[in-house]
């Protein structure tokens, strides 16, 4: 097998396992994914990022549901526990601080920690807030721990008005100028983006990192 079939092997073994909600599998997959010196970036965006999008079409058509997220969310995060110690960190970036989480009422967490983990693995530290995260509490965290950028996910259109939520708490309290907003998920488009007045948008982790690299001033 040559090593074009090989990568291809792992990746689709890596899509596999998390298709079929199996955490241990999915882990093995990473694994054969490192000794076969497959960029693990690649791994995120092709194996993991797809496998999501495709999860979560299925989801919107009925096929599959909220659990079955959860599960697959599981396999996703044992493998990038994997992935991620094998990523090099940019030290650069390592005193840069996001605040992530899905937004009120929204229960979806697999895009989310995607996103997460690609931040750390580019050298953020992040604080991953969960889901369902009221837009008072996130602000109150960012504050905390005085955070650069906030992330915000949601992968519902009855979620989405949240992300504004957040940017008129901030202006009403005089801390817009404080944080970067960086805005993503199923519903969110660059239109949408704009029209809340959010800093950033990412159409997928790997956008939403490099977005909150030139916004910190480390673009590539």
């Amino acid at each position: 097998m040559s090593n074009e079939e090989q990568k291809k092997a792992a990746l689709e073994a890596l899509s596999r396992a998390i298709l079929e909600y199996d955490s241990e599998a999915a882990k093995k997959a990473a694994q054969a994914i490192i000794d076969n010196k497959i960029d693990p970036m690649v791994a995120i965006k092709e194996a993991i990022g797809n496998t999501s999008n495709v999860l979560h079409k299925k989801f919107e058509t009925g096929e599959c549901f909220l659990p079955h997220l959860v599960m697959a969310g599981d396999a996703m995060l044992a493998a990038s526990s994997i992935l991620e110690s094998a990523m090099p960190k940019d030290s650069a970036l390592t005193k840069k601080v996001v605040v992530i989480g899905t937004v009120e009422a929204d229960l979806h967490s697999v895009g989310k920690n995607i996103v997460a983990m690609m931040m750390r693995s580019g050298g953020f530290e992040v604080h991953d807030l969960g889901v369902d995260v009221k837009s008072s509490a996130i602000i109150r965290h960012a504050k905390d721990v005085n955070a650069d950028i906030i992330a915000l996910s949601s992968l519902l259109t009855t979620t989405r008005p949240y992300q504004r939520e957040v940017i008129e708490e901030l202006e009403a309290t005089g801390l817009r100028d404080n944080f970067k907003v960086i805005v993503g998920g199923g519903p969110v488009t660059a239109d949408w983006a704009k029209e809340i007045g959010a800093d950033g948008y990412g159409t997928d982790a790997l956008e939403a990192l490099q977005v909150a690299k030139k916004l910190s001033g480390f673009d590539d």
